[in-house]
């Protein structure tokens, strides 16, 4: 047999043995290729002038991918080469020389990377595909499939994946031209070294990981940048501290409750667990440290989605609005440019007013978080602008009883409103508290519907009220484009400039202008953000799991003897499920204890209002969670089906 045909054969069982490794592989060449089209589509930078800048973020993004997969085809290249470390040795035995037997390696390796290659160019035509259609969906544009091959794109990609295995081959190929007959038969039984011994040292630092996780979560959280990376130091001690002293530490717990030892499957269970992570303590420390920089990285992306959509949904809930606080409040100019090149369906031109008095402000700002900017007393609207305003914006009719008053929230107000039961005075008019109102009104603007509320009276009430801004609201019979948008805020640019001593200002707002902006947002910051992530998580449960699955044959031997002394089918499937949750719990639960107050923490930052609904901060916690272990679900289950196929006697 040819040099050449044995590589094929080697490659073929080799994509068979490690075949999460080679999905992975597949996945990660499809990742490069679908976000290297990005890159090079002429039709996504024509989307808006701002997506120039995406092609130089994402390849900023996969720079950073690109280091994490190398790590990974690193890290299981040298894994393959430990574990058929006495194959090779025997080709040497049998009269193949170094160099030859390091060619054969490289050459395998290559063949399995050049059949991911291809695999993952053609799901990466797909993964492309639908990257494409969310953009268009997000920028309100009719979406058509047009697969086809990107030369560019693959050309990028066919580099990126050169420099992964060229790198990782050229080390094994090296070192197995230094490797002795010797070195290689017995290579497969080299561990990682303990880097902390055994007894009372290891024990001390299981409790001092365990104080510095905890410190290093609160410094992360503190808001200080000298601060947060101090604590995110302390994370990194912590997370190594505790791989690395685990193995002593639960021993230690044991003897101290013997009882609990012997209990079930106790002894086997955590017998095997501290025995594997002696041997690979920084492997799973490393793992530990991707797994929370995956859900620190996946919180922040939909923590910043969720900012996004929610000032949108606020500030955009009219087709076109605007708003112009100061002494000449002239909207001619901007009523002349609309009537002549926006055609509008239903409009209102209306002021806002401000109370004699700011006890509603008051008192919502003693009992919640409340920004009440631009505003030294109540914001006040009439009742008729504000029937206009609803039917404007598309929302159902209300009701006002007579006498009463009604308010206008966002929705982070209603509950302290709803206990409010004061009556309010304006001039000779006094009126008592009605319902209460949270759909989108434009109220996180300065010269907005009021800033977080506004107060609704009769039109009676209004007169003499001082005018705090005049504002004009839209609903148009076609969105407003870009360019209609840009004129008519360059006049309120214009005009601003042209006053001798500014005291006030105008501002525009479309529902068009905010959706483009939230699509932009979302693909220079939130896309790279999951790409990352994706990258981050495919690789720590790729070798995680590569390791559980190399140990198929000594649980094989080990359940063959249990099998011997007497333990049924039932128990030991019992103890293979248990070892199998322990070994993939522990690197995900300190991850998890230390990612979702920082997540929750970084959810509540925006200002209130925004975090909302769907974007709250346990929404996008249980969000986070749910994203990590819909990826890990699908390595531990692809794991648990191969071990449990291979491993239990029949």
């Amino acid at each position: 047999m040819t040099l050449s045909k044995l590589s094929l054969r080697n490659a073929r069982r080799q994509a068979r043995d490690y075949l999460v490794y080679f999905v992975t592989v597949v996945m990660a060449a499809a990742l490069l290729y679908s976000f290297n089209g990005l890159v090079f589509s002429r039709e996504v930078q024509q989307l808006s002038e701002a997506m120039n800048t995406l092609p130089f973020v994402i390849i900023l993004a996969s720079i950073v991918v690109v280091c994490i997969f190398g790590w990974l085809v690193s890290y299981a290249t040298g894994f393959m080469l430990s574990r058929r470390s006495r194959e090779l040795g025997t080709y040497i035995l049998v009269g193949l020389t170094n160099e030859q037997v390091a060619r054969l390696f490289f050459l395998e390796n290559l063949a399995v990377g050049g059949a991911a290659l291809a695999l993952g160019l053609v799901l990466g035509g797909v993964l492309y595909q639908i990257l494409r259609a969310i953009l268009f969906a997000m920028f309100n544009l009719p979406y058509h499939f047009a697969m086809a091959l990107s030369f560019p794109a693959a050309g990028l990609t066919l580099f990126y994946f050169a420099l992964i295995y060229l790198h990782a081959l050229r080390k094994s190929r090296k070192r197995i031209r230094k490797m002795k007959i010797y070195d290689l038969i017995y290579f497969d039984r080299q561990n990682e070294g303990a880097a902390v011994p055994a007894g009372k040292l290891r024990r001390w630092m299981f409790g001092v990981s365990i104080l510095l996780g905890v410190a290093g979560t609160a410094l992360l959280m503190a808001g200080d940048l000298i601060t947060g990376i101090i604590g995110a130091g302390g994370l990194l001690a912590a997370l190594f501290g505790f791989f690395l002293s685990f193995a002593s530490g639960v021993p230690a717990f044991f003897e101290k409750r013997p009882v609990r030892k012997y209990q079930g499957q106790t002894l086997l269970v955590f017998r095997t667990l501290t025995s594997k992570l002696a041997t690979m303590g920084t492997v799973m420390a490393v793992i530990s440290v991707i797994f929370t920089a995956t859900l620190l990285t996946e919180g922040s992306g939909l923590v910043f989605n969720g900012i996004f959509r929610g000032r949108a949904a606020e500030t955009a809930c009219f087709d076109l609005y605007f708003g112009i606080e100061g002494k000449n409040r002239n909207p001619g100019s901007y009523l002349e440019y609309i009537d002549e090149n926006i055609p509008v369906e239903q409009s209102v031109l209306y002021q806002v007013y401000l109370s004699d008095s700011s006890q509603v402000q008051d008192y919502v700002s003693s009992r919640t978080v409340y920004y009440y900017y631009n505003y030294d007393r109540d914001p006040v609207l009439c009742w008729s602008d504000y029937a206009a305003l609803r039917s404007v914006a598309g929302y159902p009719a209300v009701e006002m009883e007579p006498g009463q008053y009604l308010i206008h929230c966002m929705t982070y107000l209603e509950e302290p409103l709803r206990d409010y039961d004061q009556p309010i005075t304006l001039g000779n008019v006094t009126l008592t508290p009605g319902s209460i109102c949270t759909e989108h009104l434009s109220q996180s603007l300065g010269v907005g519907n009021g800033r977080g509320y506004i107060l609704v009276v009769p039109d009676e009430a209004v007169a003499g009220q001082t005018v705090h801004h005049l504002a004009y609201a839209a609903k148009t019979l076609q969105p407003v484009s870009a360019q209609q948008y840009e004129a008519l805020t360059n006049m309120a640019a214009m005009e601003y400039d042209q006053q001798e001593s500014p005291v006030g200002y105008a501002f525009v707002t479309t529902k068009a202008n905010e959706a483009a902006q939230v699509a932009i947002q979302t693909s220079l910051l939130v896309f790279p953000v999951f790409y990352l992530a994706l990258a981050l998580s495919m690789t720590a449960a790729t070798i995680l799991t590569i390791q559980q699955l190399s140990e198929t044959d000594r649980y094989r031997r080990q359940f063959i003897l249990l099998r011997k002394l007497g333990m049924d089918r039932q128990e030991m499937e019992r103890a293979l499920d248990h070892q199998f949750a322990l070994y993939y719990a522990m690197p995900a639960v300190p991850p998890i204890l230390i990612a979702v107050p920082c997540i929750f923490h970084m959810a509540m930052l925006p200002e209130p209002g925004v975090m909302e609904g769907m974007s709250s901060p346990m929404v996008i916690v249980a969000f986070s969670l749910a994203l990590f272990f819909l990826i890990y679900a699908i390595y531990i289950l692809l794991a648990h089906t191969s071990l449990k196929r291979s491993v239990l006697p029949e």
